[in-house]
């Protein structure tokens, strides 16, 4: 079997890399997260010779050994030592023992072997899975005993998680300093490509690093030059963007990157530049920016039912979705900050209009309102009627904001762990203050398969194969991937049902085995006791 070979180094130390040619791509990543004696939540970047950021994955160019690739971890989850850790020693385990013993056999298989063993990945998911537990405390929420009871000011966070909702300042200002570090490199042509494509790994970048392909993107379509958009300006935009964006499972900072990155890609993949006007495609653009600053990781149902500041704010009216657009018009009212501040007083109008239209849209109560809407004017959809326009923007933003399973399984479904948390926290909470508890986010009634196979089916390809009605191109970039994932997730709950069918079958002929087994004890006691025995009973 064909092999590549890499030459690179870890903190100043080299190393060696073998991997099958075409080998997955996981199996790389966990290659150099091996050499770099890195844990499964850690940051690793990539740098090619000329110093430019590059993506691990199985198409890197093989190297020499006088042209050294460089690793980095850049980023270690620093949290999750200190209950995990705790936790961990109580118990007499030595999960960092354990982790490293694991990567190193990981790497000798690897290099000697070729390809990992299901017994070793089924190890390592063990071993994950199990600081998981250690190291969270969502799955205990429901006890209510992490919430903050203490009288003052101060609220407690209203997401049960070892981080505090909101960014601390000092968190803020190491990823701005980060940032304004990196914002003057140059991206290289290779990320800038895939940059462009709905099979972008988010989990490979930091967010000051995400702030910088997010710069890129305001570069590449030319709205620096078109709408004077200074420079330091964009760069105070985006650092208020990352700080308005809080510390829960789902609705992050890297969500929103995720919405504008695909918003960005289906731009260039359905040639929207030779399309429609340079206004349109800012507003698509920073509305998927803005789409859900400051969401607390609860949703409108939640908000009406609690009557929150928020539903009592907007009249129990898209609370969250009016809350959104207000704070990014508040971050815009600023002028250090405000992207738009050269434009003139009809074009920020266009603008300001646009974003409130398409950030409402993402509220998925208005789900078949909208696509009904744009379904009806598909047959004779004009690109130069202003109304036509205005639909296509919402259905695009709709599709971005739900598009995680159109990428790779491997982006896609770490997310969908990440939104199930988000899920089974607001239940959790529902059931503790006693309000309607939101079905499809019940841990007890909500499996992983069962939450997407009917909505891929009834929501995701309906609205996905109507953009591919007007952008035939997009078949394979967006529909084809998600269809899989339908396929993948029915498999899934077919064999949950199928272990849940046997587990009760075992469960029922256990029972019937003690049902029967119980009557005849005592009297195959007597029988074994012999005849004298017997006969001492009957006297």
């Amino acid at each position: 079997m064909a092999t590549k070979i890499l030459y690179f180094t870890v903190n100043g130390r080299p190393e060696k890399a073998e991997f099958p040619v075409g080998c997955p791509a996981e199996d790389v990543k966990d290659l150099f997260r091996s050499a770099a004696e890195a844990g499964p939540h850690d940051i690793l970047k990539l740098y090619n010779p000329k110093g430019n950021i590059i993506n691990i994955s199985p198409s890197l160019e093989p190297n020499g050994p006088n042209a050294f690739y460089k690793l980095e971890v850049v980023a270690a989850d620093r949290n999750s030592e200190t209950l995990g850790a705790g936790l961990a020693g109580a118990l007499g385990f030595d999960l960092s023992s354990m982790e490293k013993r694991l990567q190193g056999l990981e790497k000798k298989i690897l290099i000697e072997a070729s390809e990992t063993p299901a017994v070793v990945h089924e190890m390592k998911k063990q071993v994950d899975s199990f600081q998981e537990k250690l190291e969270n405390v969502e799955h205990l929420s429901w006890l209510g005993l992490f919430k903050d009871l203490s009288e003052g000011t101060h609220k407690p966070s209203p997401f049960y998680h070892k981080r505090t909702l909101h960014k601390t300042r000092k968190e803020c200002e190491h990823v701005r300093e980060q940032f304004l570090q990196m914002s003057s490199l140059q991206v290289s042509e290779e990320v800038r490509q895939y940059l462009k494509t709905p099979t972008f790994d988010n989990w490979q970048w930091e967010d000051a690093e995400i702030m910088v392909l997010l710069q890129v993107m305001y570069t590449d379509l030319d709205f620096i030059a078109a709408f004077n958009i200074e420079p330091e300006v964009l760069q105070q935009f985006l650092f208020e963007v990352y700080r308005r964006y809080n510390n829960i499972p789902f609705h992050n900072f890297k969500h929103c990157f995720c919405v504008t990155q695909m918003m960005y890609g289906l731009i260039w993949l359905t040639d929207l530049k030779s399309k429609m006007d340079s206004v349109d495609l800012l507003i698509m653009l920073t509305c998927a920016v803005c789409h859900d600053l400051d969401h607390t990781g609860y949703n409108n149902a939640y908000q009406i039912n609690a009557r929150t500041e928020l539903a009592l704010r907007y009249n129990d009216i898209s609370p969250l979705e009016n809350h959104h657009c207000a704070v990014a018009f508040e971050i815009l009212e600023k002028t250090e900050s405000n992207i738009f501040r050269n434009l003139s007083m009809d074009q920020y109008k266009r603008i300001r209009e646009g974003i409130i239209k398409c950030i409402l849209a993402t509220d998925m109560t208005r789900h078949n309102e909208i696509l009904n809407k744009f379904k009806s004017i598909l047959p004779s959809f004009d690109f130069t009627n202003k109304d036509h326009r205005d639909v296509l923007m919402m259905i695009l933003i709709k599709v971005s904001d739900i598009s995680n399973e159109a990428r790779p399984m491997e982006v896609a479904e770490p997310w969908l762990d990440c939104l199930l948390q988000e899920f089974y926290n607001q239940s959790d909470k529902e059931k503790l203050e006693g309000l309607p508890v939101t079905p499809f986010m019940d841990r007890d009634k909500v499996t992983k398969p069962s939450s997407q196979t009917g909505f891929i089916r009834f929501v995701l390809l309906p609205l996905f194969i109507e953009l591919a009605n007007l952008f035939p191109c997009l078949e394979q970039h967006i529909i084809d991937p998600v269809r899989k994932a339908l396929d993948y997730y029915t498999e899934m709950e077919k064999a949950l049902e199928k272990e849940k069918q046997i587990r009760a079958q075992s469960d029922n002929a256990a029972k019937s085995k003690e049902e029967t087994v119980g009557p005849q004890g005592p009297a195959q006691s007597h029988a074994e006791a012999g005849p004298e025995a017997l006969r001492a009973d009957t006297q």
